[in-house]
C-alpha cells in the first residue's frame, strides 16, 4: 500500500449490519485505519462496546434518552459523547475525519452526508437513500467541493471496480444483478399470504430488517437503479437489471465496443466496505474465497416486474425525475415499517407506494427544502393510506 498514513474514519450507523462489518474490517487493519467517530440511533450497549474497543474521539447516540448511559460509560475513557440527530450533522465538520462511512438506514442519512460533503470529506456511501432522495443535489455538491463518493453497496462497488482504469471509456450500459430475494418465481397469490418471518429470510445476504424486506419486494433493486443513475452519470435506458440467484456476479459494465466486465466473489459485504475504505489500494483479507467447483452453474433470468411492482415503480419515478424518487423512498420506508409491525400485507407495500406517487405534490426542480417538505408530506399520505387498509 503506497499511502501509509492512517485514515481516520467516521462510521454513521456503527451498530447496524454495515456498521458492524465495517468495524470488523477496521479491527483487521489497525495499521491502516483509526475510528474517529461512531454513531447509532438507539443501540447504546453495542455503541459502548465498540467505543471501548476502538477508542474513537467522539460518539453520538441519536436517542437522547440513552445519553446518560453512554456518557457514564465512556466519559471516564476520555471519549466525547453527544446526543441527538443534529449532533451527527455537526461532528461531520471535524478536521480529523478523512472518510465518512454513511451506514445509517433511510432518509436520516441525507443531512449528515450533506454536512460531510460541505466539510470536504471523502464519502463511503452505504446509505443509498441519500442519492435516491436527492441525487442531483448531492452529486452537484460533491462536484463543487471536489469530494469523492465511493460506493459501498455490493452492486455499485462492483460497477466502480469494473470502471477502475476505464474512466475515460464511455459506458454503454450497466447491468445490476439481483438475487431475486426469498420469493423469486412466486406469483401474486402466494405473495398475498407472505409473513414477516418468511420475508426476513434472505437466501444469500445477511442484512438489517428494512433492507431485507426491500430485497424481498425488489424495491432495494429499484433504489439501486436510481442510485446508479447518479453515481455513474447514466440515463435510465443505460441501466438493466437481471436476476442472478447465486449472487456471485455482483454487477457488470458493458462498454461501447460490446465488451462486458464483471466483478465476482462470494456474497460478503466486508469486501466492498474494505475496498471503499482502502481505495485505491486493495488490502489483504482472510475472507472466504470463491471456488468455481462450488458453483458449477451460474444462472440469469429477467425480473418479474408485474408481480414485484416496486422495481417498476422505481423506474417510473426515475423517468419522471424531480422529487418522484424522494416520494417513493418515503412511502416505502413507512410501508415497510407498517409491514414489519403487522399492519399491512406484503403486496400492500406496493399499493401504498403507488398511491403516494400519484397523490404527493410533484416538484420538477427541487431544492433541499423541497425534499424535506416532500418527505414529510409523503410520510403523512402513506400513514393515511395504511390506516385505510387496516
Amino acid at each position: 500500500m503506497t499511502d501509509q498514513k492512517k485514515r481516520h474514519i467516521a462510521i454513521l450507523g456503527s451498530t447496524g449490519s454495515i456498521g458492524t462489518q465495517a468495524v470488523e474490517v477496521i479491527k483487521a487493519h489497525p495499521d491502516r485505519f483509526q475510528v474517529e467517530v461512531l454513531t447509532t440511533n438507539n443501540n447504546a450497549e453495542l455503541l459502548i462496546e465498540q467505543a471501548v474497543a476502538l477508542n474513537p474521539n467522539v460518539v453520538v447516540i441519536c436517542n437522547e434518552a440513552r445519553y446518560d448511559q453512554v456518557f457514564a460509560a465512556l466519559d471516564p475513557l476520555g471519549i466525547k459523547v453527544y446526543a441527538g440527530a443534529a449532533s451527527i450533522a455537526s461532528v461531520m465538520q471535524m478536521d480529523s475525519i478523512d472518510i465518512v462511512l454513511t451506514a445509517m438506514v433511510g432518509y436520516a442519512g441525507l443531512l449528515p452526508t450533506m454536512r460531510a460533503i460541505e466539510a470536504g470529506k471523502t464519502i463511503a456511501l452505504a446509505n443509498k437513500e441519500t442519492l435516491v432522495v436527492a441525487g442531483e443535489l448531492i452529486t452537484r455538491m460533491a462536484a463543487q467541493k471536489g469530494v469523492n463518493i465511493l460506493p459501498v453497496d455490493s452492486e455499485h462497488s462492483a460497477i466502480f471496480q469494473c470502471l477502475v482504469g476505464e474512466f475515460h471509456n464511455p459506458i454503454e450500459k450497466i447491468i445490476l444483478t439481483a438475487s431475486g430475494g426469498p420469493f423469486r418465481g412466486r406469483d401474486r397469490a402466494f405473495l398475498a399470504g407472505v409473513t414477516k418471518a418468511q420475508a426476513l429470510k434472505h437466501p444469500n445476504w445477511t442484512m438489517g430488517a428494512k433492507i431485507t424486506i426491500d430485497s424481498a419486494t425488489l424495491m432495494n433493486k429499484g433504489l439501486e437503479v436510481i442510485e446508479a443513475k447518479w453515481l455513474f452519470g447514466l440515463t435510465p435506458a443505460q441501466i438493466d437489471v437481471v436476476v442472478h440467484p447465486q449472487s456471485i456476479i455482483h454487477s457488470l459494465v458493458q462498454f461501447e465496443d460490446g465488451s462486458l466486465k464483471a466483478q465476482m466473489g462470494l456474497p460478503d459485504m466486508r469486501l466492498p466496505i474494505q475496498f471503499a475504505l482502502g481505495y485505491p489500494n486493495r488490502l489483504r483479507s482472510d475472507f472466504p474465497r470463491f471456488n468455481f467447483m462450488d458453483y458449477p452453474s451460474l444462472t440469469f433470468e429477467q425480473p418479474d416486474m408485474e408481480t414485484f411492482r416496486n422495481l417498476q415503480l422505481a423506474f417510473d419515478a426515475l423517468d419522471r425525475g424531480g422529487n418522484a424518487p424522494c416520494i417513493i423512498n418515503a412511502a416505502n420506508e413507512i410501508a415497510v415499517d407498517a409491514f414489519l409491525n403487522d399492519q399491512i400485507g406484503f403486496l400492500e407495500i406496493s399499493d401504498v407506494i403507488e398511491s403516494c406517487l400519484g397523490a404527493a405534490t410533484f416538484v420538477k426542480n427541487p431544492a433541499y427544502e423541497d425534499y424535506v417538505a416532500s418527505d414529510e408530506e409523503t410520510r403523512r399520505l402513506a400513514g393515511e393510506r395504511i390506516k385505510s387498509l387496516v
